[in-house]
C-alpha cells in the first residue's frame, strides 16, 4: 500500500529535507568533513529548527540499517531515495556518514555562524516568499504576462495575502542586511528564481530595496 503523506512525514520527512539539500551538489561527505550540501542544511536548520537535526539523524540511520527492497519501492511503500550519484554499494555507508555528522553537530554544539547562503537549496529555504515572488512573477515568462516590472509586482501585491507580503518585506530586509556586493546579490536572486534583469536604472540591490518599500506600503 503506498505511503500516505502522514506516514511519509513521520518516517522520512526530515531525512527528505536533508537529501533535498544535495540537489545539484556532490554527495562528497567524508568521515572528517561534511559536504557543502550538508553544511548548508546544518547552518540553516540550526538557526530555524534545531530540534529537527536529531530527527533527521534518526531517520537516516534507520533507513541505512534497513534498506528497502525493490518490490516495496515499486509498490510505493517506502521512500524512494534520490540518486546521490554514488555506486549502490556506497550509498548505505554514505547515509551513515551523514547521520554521524548530524549527531556530531548535536553533541559538539557545532552551530554554523550566520552568513549568506552558499547553495541554491539554502537560498530557497531561507527566503521562501522572496523565491515565490521572483520565481513566479519575474521568470523568463513574465514578459508575456506583464508589460513591465511594476505591473508584475503590483499583481503579486494585489493577489497575495497580506501576511505573506509582510514576510516578503522581512526577507528582503534580511537579505539586504547580509551586505552582499552587487555580484553576489545578483547570484542570490538568481538562485531564488529571478530570470530577468532589474528595471533600469536599478542595480539588483537597489531594486530589492524598492521591492521592500513597495511591499511595506502595500
Amino acid at each position: 500500500m503506498p505511503l500516505t503523506p502522514l506516514q511519509h512525514d513521520h518516517r522520512y520527512g526530515e531525512m527528505d529535507q536533508v537529501l533535498r539539500a544535495y540537489a545539484g551538489l556532490p554527495a562528497d561527505d567524508t568521515e572528517e568533513k561534511p559536504s557543502e550540501a550538508l553544511t548548508a542544511y546544518l547552518r540553516h536548520t540550526w538557526h530555524t529548527r534545531p530540534w529537527a537535526i536529531g530527527i533527521a539523524e534518526t531517520q537516516l540511520r534507520e533507513y541505512a540499517r534497513t534498506p528497502p527492497g525493490p518490490l516495496r519501492l515499486r509498490l510505493g511503500e517506502v521512500y524512494p531515495l534520490p540518486d546521490p550519484g554514488l555506486d549502490d554499494s556506497a550509498v548505505q555507508g554514505w547515509l551513515l556518514t551523514v547521520a554521524d555528522h548530524l549527531r556530531r553537530s548535536l553533541t559538539d554544539g557545532g552551530i554554523q555562524p550566520p552568513g549568506a547562503p552558499l547553495t541554491r537549496w539554502e537560498w530557497q529555504a531561507r527566503f521562501p516568499e522572496l523565491g515565490q515572488l521572483l520565481g513566479g512573477w519575474f521568470s523568463q515568462d513574465s514578459g508575456t504576462e506583464f508589460t513591465d516590472h511594476d505591473e508584475a509586482l503590483r499583481d503579486y501585491l494585489d493577489t497575495t495575502d497580506r501576511s505573506l507580503v509582510a514576510r516578503l518585506c522581512g526577507e528582503a530586509r534580511e537579505l539586504l542586511a547580509l551586505g552582499l556586493d552587487e555580484s553576489d546579490c545578483a547570484l542570490g536572486l538568481a538562485a531564488l528564481g529571478l530570470e530577468v534583469d532589474p528595471p533600469a536604472p536599478y542595480t539588483h540591490r537597489a531594486w530589492l530595496e524598492a521591492i521592500a518599500e513597495d511591499a511595506l506600503r502595500g
